[in-house]
């Protein structure tokens, strides 16, 4: 089975590029100077400080390799290309919440980099996924565990 394309952003591609380069290069000689340490103190069938930093070493690892895989298999959107007519991944969107009355604005991102906290929503959830193709003045109805939400779109525009 082929792997799953990552679909992100290129401020998405540089903050997992910096996190695997700062893994590699620091995290691995803290933890290779932290090992060094616990075997100088002797008996390493009890001692903790080995065992932890063994265990932070195993971590360190699996995210480089995971982070690894992912830039492989990364697709970057190229904001600057991005097509203002309708919504797509990369853009801003700023819609109207009909039952809130309020106004919204998301940033349309890869599954990788969603995080609701930032208004980063993924193309994968439900309100990305039906925001996809729409255009200004659209009305998309957005099924969720909590209901129907209705959103009518207000605008789409770059990120800043």
């Amino acid at each position: 089975m082929a792997d799953k394309k990552h679909i992100l952003t290129y401020a998405g591609l540089k903050k997992y590029e910096d996190e695997l380069q700062d893994l590699k290069v620091n995290r691995r000689r803290e933890i290779a100077q932290k090992i060094k340490e616990a075997r100088e103190q002797g008996d390493l069938s009890e001692n903790a400080e080995y065992d932890a930093a063994k265990d932070e070493q195993r971590d360190i690892e699996a995210r480089i390799e995971e982070l690894e895989k992912l830039l492989k298999n990364a697709e970057v959107v190229v904001e600057d290309e991005v097509n203002l007519d309708k919504i797509s991944i990369g853009c801003v969107v700023k819609v109207f919440d009909v039952e809130f009355d309020e106004e919204i604005e998301f940033k349309l991102v890869g599954s990788t980099e969603a995080n609701s906290l930032q208004n980063k929503i993924s193309n994968e959830s439900p309100v990305g996924h039906a925001l996809i193709g729409k255009k200004i003045g659209d009305v998309v109805d957005v099924e969720t565990q909590a209901g129907i939400l209705q959103y009518k779109v207000l605008d789409i525009k770059r990120v800043d």
